[in-house]
């Protein structure tokens, strides 16, 4: 496959997998946790680093995955205490993203693990970094989503009512009996494993957005979860391909115009949308007087 065609595979893996995953973020009115994890794993990253002394390696995703799980316990710890939840979020968020940022330049030292690559990213990179599959050249970075995104399709539909319950009627799941710290700690580290997985090839900015906003989009069109979660992936995977071409176009930065796109797709779902679009609005009106 060329060049061009493993990153555009790559970004719609990031879009298709983070869609998924931020669609619930967004009904559990939890979307400042994917900014939050998307920060904070960098500690973890540099953490692995500073104990192996090796950028290579699944310690590497271990220690970003414990970052995850460790700012999801914290905020929920302060928000039990008392702290409000946005609160919460905040002190997490800065300070363990403060103390990865402190490391990185005071006891990394010149090694390749810098801010910029960590908040932007670089997914032109990808292509050149690549493992043989079943005889096939695949790039690391796509191997790993491939098996990110199949790990999260089997948990959203091994786990599709439990979720669906928790997220809109937290009350009722207690109620009805099911282990809702469990499901949300699950739920939690499977928005770690995804945002990890992002997170070395688009960077924390585009993780940020392709979590939130494909789904905040999604929620625009539909009330129902299943058309959700669909239309979430594929405006993340649209999002990030229109990102590409406009990169070119611009001979800008490929993560950000990916992340710039979402932003798009946002805008004329807000502007479109059947049931809460700002032209349905206008036509509602309208149509009430006609009936009159």
């Amino acid at each position: 496959m060329s060049y061009e065609g493993w990153i555009l595979i790559t970004g719609a893996l990031v879009g298709i997998t983070c869609g998924i995953v931020g669609a619930y973020l967004i009904l559990r009115r939890m979307a400042m946790m994917a900014d939050a994890i998307s920060h904070t794993v960098l500690l973890g990253i540099v953490i692995a680093f500073l104990i192996t002394q090796s950028l290579e390696g699944v310690h590497m995703l271990i220690g970003a995955i414990g970052a995850g799980i460790l700012t999801t316990f914290l905020v929920q710890w302060f928000h039990s205490k008392g702290v409000e939840h946005d609160a919460s979020i905040g002190v997490v968020f800065t300070s363990l993203f403060a103390l990865g940022v402190i490391l990185i330049s005071t006891a990394v030292g010149n090694v390749h693990l810098d801010i910029k690559h960590a908040l932007m990213g670089e997914i032109a990179f990808i292509p050149w970094n690549r493992l043989t599959l079943f005889g096939f050249e695949i790039p690391v970075a796509t191997a790993t989503l491939l098996l990110v995104l199949a790990i999260v399709l089997f948990f959203v539909l091994a786990f599709y009512k439990e979720w669906k319950i928790t997220s809109f009627d937290p009350a009722l799941a207690v109620s009805l009996g099911f282990p809702v710290m469990l499901l949300h700690y699950l739920f939690m580290t499977l928005v770690s494993i995804t945002t990890v997985a992002s997170f070395d090839a688009v960077g924390a900015i585009m993780v940020v957005a392709m979590l939130i906003t494909p789904a905040a989009s999604a929620y625009l069109w539909t009330n129902r979860l299943s058309i959700m979660l669909v239309l979430s992936a594929a405006f993340g995977a649209l999002s990030a391909i229109l990102g590409h071409y406009v990169a070119v176009w611009l001979d800008s930065s490929i993560s950000g115009s990916m992340a710039l796109m979402t932003g798009a797709v946002f805008l004329v779902s807000f502007i479109c949308s059947p049931s809460h679009g700002l032209v349905s609005r206008w036509v509602r009106p309208e149509e009430t007087t006609k009936a009159q």
